[in-house]
């Protein structure tokens, strides 16, 4: 998508903060690929940018969705591609800015065409134990039992159901769509241009860690309290159901403590899949945000996101 140039990257490696700049130099405008982030409600638990930055650029698609809504990549497709549509109405550049790669990838590449979800068999499976369900895919196919988190009750139930509706492995009909995806639409899709920022893991983890502890201390326990309805979709949240779980249980200092590291270590955990997804799927330019000041970072976004040539920076893939 040569509409709108992408930064993307792990959490809390600094992509808001640097876009809002680079958005503020060129007088672009900001959509957020953030699967979390585009919740209404529940600002410290996605870490939404926040105001500051947010006043430096027009920022959309972050809390736009209400919380009891089920959200997916292609109804983030749909909203995302109207939203730069309106960016470039009004004469403006577009940046996108976020670190779930699947909602990147529905920008960049499109989605495969896949059966849509059964309202009857979403019931059947919902009724299911985690165990059942596992049991099941490792039956039907035992490659993307292989490949998805075992642990992602959504994933492993959208992953059955592809196998029911089709009678065919998901991981089959996944190829198969994606191949035929790639001989029509994607052969001839101009290349998505952007960077892929990070930092070095042990910076990274230091920036996780003093995120979540600065979300307890800003009151994430009561703003988790005080949400009503979350959709499954919501609820995957990382941070979400271990706050809950605390609610249901004395919430003294020890407790406290063991949920803010459960929090930091998934948000780790997650950081990392997000860096080997990126690296995967797309060839966006590496960008160490470690070796580079914020200026010196924000002056090289500027240039890439003017497509202009560059030379002489250090970067580390």
């Amino acid at each position: 998508m040569r509409r709108a140039f992408f930064i993307v990257g792990p959490t809390a490696a600094g992509k808001s903060e640097l876009a809002a700049e680079v958005a503020r130099e060129i007088s672009a405008e900001i959509v957020s690929a953030d699967a979390f982030q585009i919740y209404r409600g529940l600002d410290l638990l996605t870490a939404k940018p926040d105001p500051s930055t947010v006043a430096k650029a027009p920022h959309h698609l972050i809390g736009t969705t209400p919380l009891h809504e089920e959200m997916n990549a292609e109804k983030y497709r749909r909203v995302a591609s109207r939203a730069i549509d309106e960016i470039h109405s009004r004469g403006k550049r577009a940046i996108v800015v976020g670190g779930s790669g699947l909602y990147v990838k529905a920008l960049t590449h499109g989605l495969a065409p896949l059966p849509g979800p059964d309202p009857k068999l979403r019931e059947k499976l919902n009724a299911l134990s985690p165990d059942e369900l596992c049991s099941q895919l490792i039956e039907l196919d035992s490659e993307a039992a292989a490949k998805i988190d075992m642990n992602n009750r959504r994933r492993v139930i959208r992953a059955l159901e592809i196998c029911l509706l089709t009678g065919k492995p998901a991981s089959e009909v996944v190829a198969e769509a994606s191949d035929s995806l790639g001989k029509g639409l994607l052969r001839s899709a101009p290349a998505a241009t952007g960077v892929f920022v990070f930092r070095d893991r042990e910076e990274l983890y230091a920036r996780i860690n003093q995120r979540v502890e600065a979300m307890f201390e800003c009151g994430v326990i009561e703003e988790v309290r005080a949400a009503g309805e979350v959709s499954a979709t919501a609820s995957q949240m990382i941070g979400f159901r271990e706050v809950r779980q605390l609610l249901s249980g004395p919430a003294d200092a020890g407790s406290v403590t063991q949920c803010v590291a459960a929090i930091q270590r998934a948000t780790r955990r997650y950081a990392k899949r997000q860096l080997t997804w990126f690296r995967r799927q797309t060839n966006f330019s590496p960008l160490n945000l470690s070796l580079l000041s914020q200026n010196e970072a924000g002056i090289l976004l500027r240039m890439l996101s003017e497509r202009r040539r560059f030379s002489g920076v250090r970067t580390k893939g």
